[in-house]
C-alpha cells in the first residue's frame, strides 16, 4: 500500500490539492530543497501509519508506481482540554493518476449517518470522538461507499503556531464580524496566529453557517502557504516545521509521498470541488444536516467512477 509525497508550491486560492500535499510534505517551494534533512525527520515525525485500518474496500493494495486512483482524507480536528474533539473539518479527496486529476469533496460536519462500529446515527464528526481517525474514516467509507486509503489529521489549533511561524497572514474578509473580543472588518485583513484561530472558529454569525466557517479555514491554509511559499530564512523553515511536526499526522509514508509527486503532480492543475446537498433539520433538538439516499448514491456513484472502481 503505497502513498504519496506533497507538492511543494500553491497557486490558485481554489487548488485544494495543495492544502493536503503542502500541509503533509512542507510550506513552500524552496523548504525542500534547502532543508531536505531537517524536512525528512519532521516527516518522519507525522507519520503515523498505525491510525488508519487498512480499507475492507480495497481488495489489492493501491500502486502510487503505477498511477492508480486513490483517496485522502483531510481533517481538521478542534481539541479541547479532557476531550479528544472533534472533527470540524473534513474534505475526501480523490485523486486519479491516469486521468491526472482531483474531485474534492466538503462533507459538512453536521451530516447525519450512521457511525461505523457503533450502530447509531449521529453527526459525522462524532466519530472522530469516538474512535479516532479510523472510525472518521469508516464512517465516511459507509456513508459513501468508497475506501479511505489515506489521511491527513490537522490540528486546527495549529493554525495559530502555522500563522506565527511565517510571520502573519492576509486574508480577503467578506463581511465585518466580531468573535470572541476580535474585531473583522470586510475586506482585505492581516492575521496573526490568535486572530487566525478565531477567524476560522466564528459561524454562528455567518449566513452560510458551518460552509462559511470551512471557508474561513481554507482562507486561513492558503494564506499561510502563499506566506510560506515566498520565505527565503532557513530561520523561517525551522519555525514553520517546528509547527508541523506538532500539528500534522498522517499515514503517507515519506516514500508515498515522494511517489505522488512523481506521478500525480499533474493532477493538481485539473482539481473540481464537489458539495454534497442536503437540507438543515432539528431532530429531537439537535440539528442535522440530512442527505438524501438519492443524493448520496449520485455522489457514490461519481467517485466511484473517478476511482475506477465497479
Amino acid at each position: 500500500m503505497e502513498r504519496r509525497s506533497r507538492v511543494s508550491r500553491r497557486k490558485s486560492k481554489k487548488k485544494l490539492f495543495l492544502i493536503v500535499l503542502l500541509l503533509v510534505l512542507a510550506i513552500g517551494g524552496g523548504v525542500i530543497f534547502a532543508a531536505y534533512s531537517l524536512l525528512n525527520n519532521t516527516l518522519d515525525s507525522i507519520v503515523n501509519e498505525h491510525a488508519l485500518k487498512k480499507s475492507e474496500k480495497r481488495e489489492e493494495q493501491v500502486s502510487l508506481k503505477n498511477k492508480e486512483a486513490f483517496t485522502v482524507l483531510l481533517l481538521g480536528v478542534d481539541e479541547r482540554a479532557g476531550d479528544k474533539g472533534r472533527s470540524d473539518t473534513m474534505l475526501l479527496m480523490s485523486v486519479n493518476g491516469q486521468e491526472n486529476s482531483v474531485k474534492m469533496l466538503s462533507i459538512p460536519r453536521d451530516t447525519r449517518v450512521e457511525i461505523a462500529g457503533k450502530g447509531t446515527k449521529d453527526k459525522i464528526n462524532h466519530a472522530y470522538a469516538f474512535g479516532g481517525v479510523d472510525m472518521s474514516a469508516k464512517t465516511v467509507e459507509q456513508f459513501l461507499d468508497v475506501p479511505v486509503d489515506y489521511y491527513v489529521e490537522i490540528n486546527m489549533d495549529g493554525f495559530k503556531d502555522l500563522v506565527d511561524a511565517v510571520g502573519g497572514i492576509e486574508v480577503e474578509n467578506t463581511f465585518a464580524f466580531s468573535y470572541d473580543g476580535a474585531t473583522f472588518p470586510k475586506g482585505t485583513i492581516t492575521l496573526n496566529g490568535e486572530e487566525a484561530l478565531k477567524y476560522t472558529r466564528m459561524r454562528y454569525e455567518d449566513p452560510q453557517g458551518d460552509f462559511g466557517r470551512q471557508a474561513r479555514q481554507r482562507q486561513v491554509i492558503q494564506g499561510i502557504l502563499d506566506k510560506g511559499a515566498s520565505m527565503t530564512s532557513i530561520l523561517k523553515y525551522n519555525e514553520v516545521l517546528g509547527a508541523l511536526q506538532k500539528n500534522v499526522q498522517t499515514n503517507l509514508t515519506v516514500d508515498e509521498m515522494m511517489s505522488i509527486q512523481k506521478n500525480y503532480a499533474a493532477a493538481r492543475n485539473n482539481i473540481k470541488q464537489e458539495t454534497i446537498e442536503g437540507t438543515g433539520e432539528k431532530i429531537d433538538g439537535v440539528y442535522y444536516y440530512l442527505v438524501p439516499d438519492e443524493e448520496k448514491e449520485r455522489v457514490s456513484d461519481m467517485l466511484k467512477q473517478h476511482l475506477n472502481i465497479q
